[in-house]
């Protein structure tokens, strides 16, 4: 996904998970937060030095990687 300017992978950085803007913030993290029933707002709070896009682009990258699909190579054999 070219168009996700905020989400970096560095392999020096939280292991070379996806973060905000090679921060210390991974989009699991995000994604954690989001599920446990936290808001953007209070994720803004606790964080101020996200802001809103990082959140959001965060949980667009989540959704892009839930939509893989897995291949059975073993079908044919």
């Amino acid at each position: 996904m070219d168009q996700l300017t905020r989400i970096t992978r560095d392999p020096a950085v939280m292991g070379g998970k996806p973060c905000i803007r090679g921060l210390r913030v991974t989009v699991g993290m995000i994604v954690g937060q989001i599920a446990a029933g936290r808001s953007i707002d209070q994720i803004l709070t606790d964080y101020p030095y996200l802001q809103r896009e990082d959140v959001l682009e965060a949980l667009h990258y989540a959704a892009w990687r839930s939509e893989e699909r897995e291949v059975d190579l073993t079908a044919g054999r």
